[in-house]
């Protein structure tokens, strides 16, 4: 079939449509007499002016129809049908989606969209939901690819060559826009700011301290001034107070041309993971720093395979990123604590330094259960890896231990998902777990629990010279719980206690308590998910060697709550024990643990569709 017509659909933000420029200038070349049309958002399309790589671009709000009651509303379903109408119209040979298809909604709309325009070819990523394609490159999840190199890949089924290096990022840049830029920056090699994220990812950006120091230190460095790009709601005010005098200040002056010519004169970018920064990177010269948190940056990092790599800078921190992993959109706002961005010091962007060592799981599990890896060893096994690592981690080493609940947990949860991937151990603490693990064929040891962990650590610990840290429980109970360990084995050094919630406004004042006192393990007893989340978050800057999560044993240790017998810990039915004493628990019982059963029944070892491919292999 001669491809006369060709209907390219990127309903996106502006930084996603500029990653789809490589695919339009390829398809642009392989069809030069070609009709080549763009469906996209009315804010990004300013980007493909002047470009020459659409012939017409259309704009169409998608992202108003993110429920399906949307879709039924008057005004939205007459303009989604005369959408329908015009693109049926255009009689198009092939359609090319450049769209990864997260959410089972979001497939149902572009599948209704790309259906509608009769396209004998419809071509886009699949990763099991993309049933309406009929031609398709497997979708091997978010990052496993620059998105650039995918919609390459995408335009390459129609023959397009895939050659990254030919097809650079594009924007649109008039002469007029070069000529208003002149205006308003007569020379050239300045260092441009922009603070922004956009304003429903908040969560990435970087602290106004941070971008001040660095756009401080390029000033200085190449004795030019500064120039602040972006808009009202980018955070500016703070900045602006901290800016080296005197400096250019372009917040809400610039159109998306405008912005691009302004970045021609420029040296040197500071920005987050943004829009902007896709067209900073589609400027050939001009040199990237880029501070990513919560985004995951082999998908959304600055596109140069012609030039110097953009320098990326991360806190290392071990839930990083959280949004855009695997096939799932994940917590595309981060978490609230903001920790991955907030402790990002000038230094590391400046260096583009990464501590990513932090969170490479090194062991190879016994098994996996749902996508969560379970360690098969003893409690001795277990205290001689305590040991070890005491000796020799060179970073912080996290032991989650794992029951039903919180597996099943995870599969809803992409963040702490994420984290039982990466944790350095996750053992078994629950019988439901040995049974999954008969079930896949896999006999595990024992049941390795935090409330049997922690004493034999303790004693240990006291053998050994190990220092511990106690944090979290009630006001008193992590001091009594010290107080008792320390009475039962003299020889134990616990060098502080710390109670209380994980409040993310009082992070840096518990992590500075725990470094002071020079602790080997830290023992966090704030309950599941949350004592894994505050250690993960805080994992690149926590100078202990290891952390663990131990949910109520403090409590048990202090008094302030009683243990199963021991004939029913024998017997696997603590749990039973704890619903008798704790009524309320038997809602999330009754949901979490028939679903853990039917879902291993059901799935095994594999994790949902969503989340295959998060946390990587095991070395």
């Amino acid at each position: 079939m001669r491809l006369e017509r060709l209907l390219c659909i990127k309903i996106s933000d502006i930084g996603d449509l500029v990653t789809a420029t490589p695919a339009l200038g390829a398809l642009r070349e392989t069809f030069p007499s070609a009709r080549l049309d763009v469906l996209t958002s009315a804010h990004a399309a300013p980007i493909l002016n002047g470009t020459g790589l659409a012939d017409q671009v259309l704009t169409f709000p998608l992202r108003a129809y993110e429920r399906a009651a949307d879709v039924f509303k008057p005004s939205a379903l007459r303009q989604l049908l005369t959408l329908i109408r015009y693109l049926r119209a255009q009689r198009y040979n092939a359609v090319l989606l450049f769209h990864q298809l997260s959410t089972r909604f979001g497939a149902l709309k572009h599948a209704a969209v790309v259906l509608s325009t009769g396209a004998p070819i419809r071509a886009g990523l699949q990763n099991g939901r993309g049933w309406f394609l009929t031609h398709s490159v497997a979708d091997r999840g978010f990052g496993a690819l620059h998105q650039a190199a995918y919609w390459l890949k995408v335009a390459a089924l129609l023959g397009a060559p895939e050659s990254p290096e030919r097809f650079p990022l594009r924007v649109g840049i008039s002469e007029a826009d070069r000529a208003w830029a002149a205006q308003q920056l007569p020379e050239s090699g300045y260092v441009a700011v922009h603070s922004g994220s956009g304003a429903l990812n908040v969560a990435r950006r970087w602290t106004a301290e941070g971008f001040a120091a660095a756009a401080t230190h390029f000033a200085a460095q190449r004795g030019a001034k500064v120039v602040l790009l972006g808009a009202a709601g980018d955070d500016v005010e703070m900045l602006r107070a901290q800016l080296p005098a005197p400096y250019h200040d372009l917040v809400g002056k610039t159109t998306l041309g405008q912005l691009a010519a302004v970045l021609e004169r420029c040296a040197v970018f500071i920005g987050g993971d943004s829009g902007v920064m896709h067209i900073a990177a589609a400027i050939p010269h001009l040199a990237l720093y880029t501070p990513f948190g919560p985004t995951n940056h082999f998908a959304w990092q600055a596109w140069r395979p012609n030039g110097d790599a953009a320098v990326i800078a991360r806190s290392g921190v071990l839930c990083s990123p959280c949004a855009y992993v695997g096939h799932s959109v994940g917590l595309r706002s981060g978490c609230a604590a903001r920790t991955c961005m907030r402790t990002l010091t000038p230094e590391a962007l400046l260096r583009g330094e990464s501590r990513l060592e932090v969170a490479q799981r090194t062991r190879k599990p016994a098994l996996e259960v749902l996508g969560v890896p379970i360690d098969g060893l003893t409690f001795a096994e277990l205290l001689d890896q305590i040991g070890e690592w005491v000796r020799e981690a060179k970073t912080l080493q996290l032991i989650c231990t794992a029951n039903p609940e919180m597996v099943i947990s995870a599969q809803r949860d992409v963040l702490l998902y994420t984290i039982l991937r990466r944790a350095a151990l996750v053992t078994a603490d629950g019988v439901g777990l040995l049974w999954a693990a008969r079930h896949l064929g896999i006999r595990l040891p024992e049941r390795v629990t935090g409330s049997d962990g922690v004493p034999l650590i303790a004693e240990r610990a006291a053998r050994e010279g190990w220092r511990l840290f106690l944090l979290g429980a009630a006001e008193g109970v992590a001091a009594r719980a010290a107080e008792k360990l320390c009475q039962r084995f003299p020889n134990l050094q616990i060098v502080g206690t710390h109670s209380g919630d994980p409040v993310p406004e009082q992070e840096d004042e518990i992590v500075a308590a725990i470094n002071s006192a020079r602790a080997d393990i830290l023992l966090v007893a704030y309950g599941s998910p949350l004592q894994e989340k505050w250690i993960a978050r805080n994992a690149a800057r926590l100078q202990v060697k290891v952390a663990m999560g131990i949910g109520g044993t403090l409590d048990f240790i202090a008094g302030t709550a009683q243990r199963a017998p021991i004939w029913m810990q024998r017997a696997g039915l603590e749990w039973l024990h704890r619903l008798i004493k704790q009524p309320w628990r038997w809602r999330r019982m009754a949901s979490r643990l028939p679903r853990f059963v039917i879902a291993v029944l059901l799935r095994g070892s594999r994790p949902r569709r969503d989340f295959e491919g998060i946390g990587g292999r095991y070395g």
